[in-house]
């Protein structure tokens, strides 16, 4: 079937998978990285340095080369391949019941950006889980599939499921709040700017503009996602117990700069390429 025929979700599906594809093996690094960050053990003595995403890094690329730096791609493709092209379908689904006349407003903004993230943050949990688990480096998983058996044998099905709350807690709010910021911002555009050959690039700022409030925002509830996630005997409340009772308060801020750069750049990059590619198709994104 071609394209130009398929259901206007379908083409919104295909759209997202592709901005996701691109966004995700571009910013990988940055991702692994500010996992790397939030599970580090509180062993370091009083006095010694900072460790912070730079050491990391170079820890990354000294002990597993450059291409350690790309580890848990693979899961991360299957996650964000299919899961943002969920995000989108849903979010267009949603926009043309929501807001049949025009642009969303601010309140709608919140509410299709939260609706579709919902959606696909549900659907798409169990990869999320097998993904930090291949990024912190605990775990010694062969395969997407071998991990996803792994798991489910060793731990049951619910250890996939593990983070819920503190996914959706984070994963809902971001989304909102970064549509809400986008969508406006994107409107308050001069139309010879939106309609001019710098349109992407003019989209591209005000995504990078509401991708950084959004990420600082939430950045305590990815901290505690992720130490659920890895420690799948910790509940939500017990992970952000544990957080402050070794950390502080800054230890909910840990990770705080790779993940707003990656969050910032991956939302940016792919709500630009997947405008360009529905408008290219005919559709209003």
């Amino acid at each position: 079937m071609e394209l130009s025929l398929a259901h206007p979700a379908i083409k919104a599906f295909m759209c997202g998978s592709l901005s996701g594809t691109c966004s995700t093996l571009l910013f990988q690094p940055l991702d692994l990285v500010k996992t790397r960050l939030q599970t580090l053990q509180s062993d370091v003595r009083p006095g010694s340095g900072r460790v912070g995403m730079v050491s990391v890094l170079l820890s990354v690329v000294r002990t597993e080369r450059l291409l350690g730096l790309w580890k848990g791609v693979s899961p991360s493709f299957v996650r964000t391949i299919p899961g943002v092209g969920i995000y989108f379908s849903t979010y267009h689904s949603l926009k043309q019941h929501i807001c049949q006349d025009g642009s969303p407003g601010a309140v709608e903004a919140v509410l299709l950006g939260g609706g579709a993230r919902t959606v696909a943050g549900v659907v798409m949990l169990p990869v999320t889980v097998i993904k930090t688990r291949f990024e912190c480096g605990r775990y010694s998983y062969g395969s997407v599939a071998g991990a996803l058996r792994s798991v489910c044998r060793t731990e049951g099905p619910a250890a996939l499921f593990s983070g819920l709350m503190a996914t959706l807690l984070r994963d809902v709010p971001f989304s909102g709040i970064y549509v809400m910021f986008y969508s406006q911002t994107k409107a308050s555009l001069p139309e010879e700017v939106s309609s001019s050959p710098w349109a992407p690039l003019a989209n591209f700022s005000c995504g990078v503009l509401a991708g950084v409030l959004a990420s600082l925002i939430t950045q305590p509830a990815d901290v505690v996602k992720t130490h659920v996630q890895v420690n799948p005997q910790l509940r939500t409340a017990d992970a952000v117990r544990y957080i402050y009772m070794e950390h502080g308060l800054q230890g909910f801020l840990r990770g705080a700069v790779p993940r707003s750069l990656r969050r910032t750049m991956m939302a940016a990059m792919a709500w630009t390429v997947y405008e360009q590619m529905m408008a290219h198709i005919g559709l209003k994104s």
